[in-house]
C-alpha cells in the first residue's frame, strides 16, 4: 500500500470544485491502494483558509469524514508535534516555511514518508516529492 502526506493545499482543491487543481486532487485522493495521513495542524490550516469562503460549511463535515475514513489517518496535535515544528522553524530562517509546513516535515521524516499530496514549493524545498 502507497502512503503519502496530505496536506492543505489537497485537501482545499479536493473541496473545492472551482479549484484548478480539483479533479487532479479527487482522483489522487480517491485512489485505491493510496493511505493518506495528515495533521490536526493541516486540517486546522484548512478550516483557516476557508473561513471567509462559501465553502465555510462544507469543512466541519469533510473533516469528519475524513476522521471516519479508513484511507486517512490524522496525527494528533501534540506538545511533541509542536515543539519538533518550532525546532524546525527556528532552524530555517532562510526559508518561508510556515509552522504548519515545518511538523508536517517532522511528521513525514518520522512516518518515513517521501510523497505530498501538494503543490507547495516548500515541502520540494525539504526534500520531498509532490504529487500535484
Amino acid at each position: 500500500m502507497e502512503v503519502v502526506f496530505g496536506d492543505a493545499f489537497f485537501f482545499i482543491a479536493w473541496l473545492n470544485v472551482r479549484d484548478t487543481a480539483h479533479q487532479q486532487a479527487f482522483a489522487m485522493g480517491s485512489q485505491k491502494g493510496r493511505q493518506i495521513i495528515t495533521t490536526d495542524y493541516v486540517l486546522l490550516e484548512v478550516a483557516d483558509a476557508l473561513a471567509e469562503t462559501k465553502l465555510r460549511n462544507a469543512v466541519i463535515p469533510f473533516i469528519e469524514l475524513l476522521r471516519h475514513s479508513h484511507t486517512v489517518s490524522i496525527v494528533p496535535a501534540s506538545q511533541d508535534w509542536l515543539d519538533a515544528g518550532l525546532k524546525l522553524y527556528a532552524t530555517r530562517y532562510d526559508k518561508g516555511w510556515s509552522l504548519t509546513d515545518c511538523i508536517s516535515f517532522q511528521v513525514m521524516r518520522d512516518f518515513n514518508l517521501t510523497d505530498a499530496l501538494t503543490h507547495d514549493h516548500h515541502f520540494k524545498q525539504a526534500g520531498f516529492h509532490i504529487l500535484l
